[in-house]
C-alpha cells in the first residue's frame, strides 16, 4: 500500500509528448515547490529510521574508516610463526615460553590439517548441496521476477485499452471545452465592444445640441 496517496493525471496513450521548453518550464515549476531540503530531508510521510545503537568499537572502527585512518592493531599473527630457537645460554622462563609458543603453532597447524582433511573429505559434497540449494533459490526468484514482469505487462496492456477507448470521448470534451472557450471569449471581446458604442453614444448625446 503506497504512503503517499494522490492520483496522477498522466495520459501517456493520449497526450502528446512535451516539447524541451514545455518540459523545461514544468521541472521549473516543479523545483520551485519543493523545499530547499528535499534531497536531505525525508518526506514527513515516511515513518523515521530506528535508532541505531552501535558497540564503542564498533563507532570507533566507523570513525576510523570515514576518517580514511589506516587499520591499527588487529590479529597478532606472529604467534603462529616459525620462532628461531633461544641461545643456550638462555634462562628457563624464555625456554619455557619458547616452548610455549611452539605448542601453539603445532595445534594450529593440527587443526589446519584436520579442517583440510575434513574439507577434503567432504568439502566437494557440502559444495555441490550449496550450489543446488542456491539453485532453487535462483529459480524461485526468477519465478517471481517472471511474475511480477507479468502484472506490469498486464497492467500497461489495462491502462493502455482503458485509455484507448476513452480517447474519443476526451478528445471530445477537450474539443467542446476548446469551443466553449472561444465562445466565451466571442462574447466578452462583443461586450466590451457594446459597452464601447454604449459609451460613445452616451458622450455624442451629451455633447449634441438641445
Amino acid at each position: 500500500m503506497p504512503l503517499i496517496l494522490e492520483s496522477q493525471g498522466s495520459l501517456p496513450y493520449i497526450d502528446g509528448d512535451l516539447s524541451p521548453h514545455e518540459r523545461s518550464t514544468a521541472l521549473n515549476l516543479i523545483n520551485r515547490e519543493l523545499p530547499d531540503d528535499h534531497l536531505s530531508k525525508a518526506h514527513p510521510s515516511l515513518a523515521p529510521l530506528p535508532e541505531v545503537q552501535f558497540s564503542e568499537a564498533f563507532s570507533t572502527e566507523i570513525e576510523r574508516a570515514g576518517a580514511k585512518q589506516p587499520m591499527q592493531g588487529g590479529i597478532d599473527v606472529s604467534r603462529y610463526e616459525a620462532q628461531e630457537d633461544p641461545a643456550a645460554d638462555t634462562d628457563e622462563d624464555a625456554w619455557r615460553q619458547h616452548l610455549r609458543s611452539a605448542y601453539i603453532s603445532s595445534m594450529y597447524l593440527l587443526g589446519r590439517q584436520a579442517n583440510l582433511d575434513l574439507l577434503d573429505e567432504y568439502g566437494k559434497n557440502a559444495w555441490l548441496v550449496s550450489n543446488s540449494q542456491m539453485e532453487y533459490i535462483l529459480q524461485d526468484l526468477e519465478q517471481e521476477l517472471d511474475r511480477v514482469k507479468n502484472e506490469v505487462v498486464t497492467v500497461n496492456k489495462a491502462r493502455k485499452q482503458a485509455q484507448e477507448q476513452s480517447r474519443g470521448e476526451l478528445l471530445a470534451l477537450e474539443e467542446t471545452w476548446k469551443s466553449g472557450i472561444g465562445k466565451i471569449l466571442e462574447i466578452q471581446v462583443a461586450t466590451d465592444n457594446l459597452r464601447q458604442l454604449i459609451l460613445e453614444s452616451r458622450r455624442n448625446l451629451g455633447q449634441a445640441p438641445r
